[in-house]
């Protein structure tokens, strides 16, 4: 069973310009469209884990968000790792893209998308 998390449990936060990013993408993605934001961690990147984002379906275990109508799905082990953290939307160029920023990651390399907790 999912679980939809309170404004006070908030696992990540995303941005106005992550969330208009999200709906964006719906719209131009048909085959994503409706489908939640799945933040999530894995082993691997140059620090040793690392971030990913896709979308999917919201799966038993999950914590469930949403925010201003994008809703964002976290695995329990994933929440664990970035509870706490902001994902931004950048158009740059140079560095643009999702973002994640995580107060619990130690370190993390250059490109920002690996962490060590």
């Amino acid at each position: 069973m999912s679980q939809t998390v309170s404004d006070a449990e908030t696992v990540v936060l995303l941005t106005e310009a992550a969330v208009e990013e999200v709906k964006s993408m719906h719209t131009n993605q048909p085959e994503d469209a409706g489908k939640p934001l799945r933040v999530y961690i894995e082993k691997g990147g140059c620090s040793g884990m690392q971030y990913g984002l896709v979308f999917d379906e919201v799966r038993e275990g999950d914590l469930v968000q949403e925010f201003n109508g994008v809703q964002v799905v976290v695995d329990g082990v994933s929440a664990d790792y970035i509870r706490g953290s902001t994902v931004d939307y950048s158009s740059d160029l140079s560095g643009g893209g999702f973002k994640l920023t995580n107060p619990k990651a130690r370190t993390t390399c250059g490109c920002g998308k690996s962490f060590e907790a």
